[in-house]
């Protein structure tokens, strides 16, 4: 969609019009659109995972269905099912074995956690499940992962030499909804931040990351599944838009749910409003791995020993802001030009967001330094406690 602001070349919270977005609601997905799809539901195309196994051999059929897939998640629904990912039901049980397993481990180690949309206790989530799975069942990893369809839908969005993570999440029964939202990465920032960030970046960021889920069991309506809002990615402003309730309600009114099958594959441009539904069910313990991945693209070309510099740096301009004034906007461009200033990734077991998504980045740790008045040694301190949580 084009950029209503072509002059301005930011977007703002207070431009954003839900009659905008229900004009792009009211598309519908036609069978010429996704003519390799099996089924069309709720607008969603639906893929069989059979028909997927047998054209890996055939790379011009392949390249037809994963460019009909970029279509549909940047042009059309924003949405795709894969029925059947996985054709052997023994892999999915394997790793729900391993992950049970995990989830007992972790709580006995260190309690009940809450999760990112409820009470601790109501759910159960395995962060970095896929590293946890890859150190504690590499022979189950190598079943699971070693999907070629799942790299095949990857690769149709991000192209290769993605950077695959996951996290299981599971719900019992009672676990309630997330409110309504887009993901990783301009999901995860604050209205004020998004409106930092031009107009096309608004555009690049949902095809620097792939969101996915994997069924671990039958999932009907009752027990859940995603809430999805087929068409919204194309919203052009949607990150700012998510958290006003006027969008709110129209996505509360608007939204769908389809039923998941044991082994069955949900993927999803990550601007698409969505969110967990309520488990009401009596006894399915929904369990799903929830796949983010993202593009090669998105790393420098340089490494950098950022918390080095920051070691040298602080001294200096703590020293300049004391002595001669040092004005704050040259300080924020010395500390942005040394300090990582995004906080991912990260390991979220040991460093959780902070009074939001995120957690805390080195670039606000050194302005919040600067403003106790730290000295070097204390800044140095708290720069190695940051790493250390930041380690996996």
């Amino acid at each position: 969609m084009a950029d209503p602001h072509p002059v301005a070349g930011y977007y703002r919270e207070t431009d954003c019009k839900t009659d905008d977005l229900l004009a792009l609601l009211a598309r519908k997905t036609v069978a010429r659109e996704v003519p390799h799809a099996s089924d069309i539901v709720k607008n969603v195309p639906v893929y069989a995972g059979d028909m997927l196994r047998d054209v890996q051999g055939d790379p011009q059929a392949r390249h037809a269905i994963m460019a009909e897939w970029a279509r549909v998640m940047m042009e059309g629904a924003g949405v795709l099912v894969i029925a059947g990912a996985y054709d052997d039901g023994t892999v999915i049980d394997a790793a729900t074995a391993e992950y049970v397993g995990i989830i007992a481990d972790e709580k006995a180690a260190n309690g009940t956690a809450a999760d990112h949309f409820a009470t601790a206790g109501a759910n159960d989530r395995i962060w970095n499940s896929l590293q946890k799975l890859c150190l504690r069942a590499p022979g189950v990893f190598a079943r699971y992962f070693g999907n070629p369809v799942i790299d095949m839908v990857c690769e149709a969005w991000l192209g290769p030499n993605y950077q695959m993570t996951a996290q299981v999440n599971l719900v019992r029964p009672g676990g309630q909804a997330q409110q309504v939202h887009r993901d990783y990465h301009l999901g995860f920032q604050t209205v004020e931040e998004c409106e930092k960030y031009p107009s096309h970046v608004h555009h690049l960021s949902p095809v620097l990351t792939l969101q996915g889920a994997v069924a671990h069991c039958d999932m009907p309506v009752e027990s859940g599944p995603t809430l999805l809002l087929p068409f919204s990615q194309s919203y052009p402003e949607g990150y700012l838009a998510w958290r006003r309730q006027d969008f709110r309600d129209v996505f509360n009114a608007r939204h769908i749910q389809l039923p998941l099958k044991k082994g069955d594959a949900l993927f999803f441009n990550p601007a698409l409003f969505h969110a967990a539904g309520t488990n009401f069910s009596a006894d399915i313990q929904r369990m799903a791995n929830l796949l983010q991945v993202s593009s090669a693209y998105g790393r420098a070309m340089e490494a950098i020993d950022r918390t080095a510099m920051c070691r040298a740096l602080y001294p200096v301009l703590l020293r300049d802001m004391q002595s001669v004034g040092m004005a704050q906007n040259m300080l924020d461009a010395a500390i942005a030009a040394c300090a990582e200033g995004y906080a991912f990734p990260t390991n979220l077991d040991t460093d959780p967001p902070v009074g939001g998504l995120a957690p805390e980045t080195q670039n606000w740790l050194f302005h919040r330094a600067l403003a106790e008045n730290m000295t070097a040694a204390q800044f140095e301190n708290a720069l190695t406690t940051l790493q250390a949580r930041q380690n996996p």
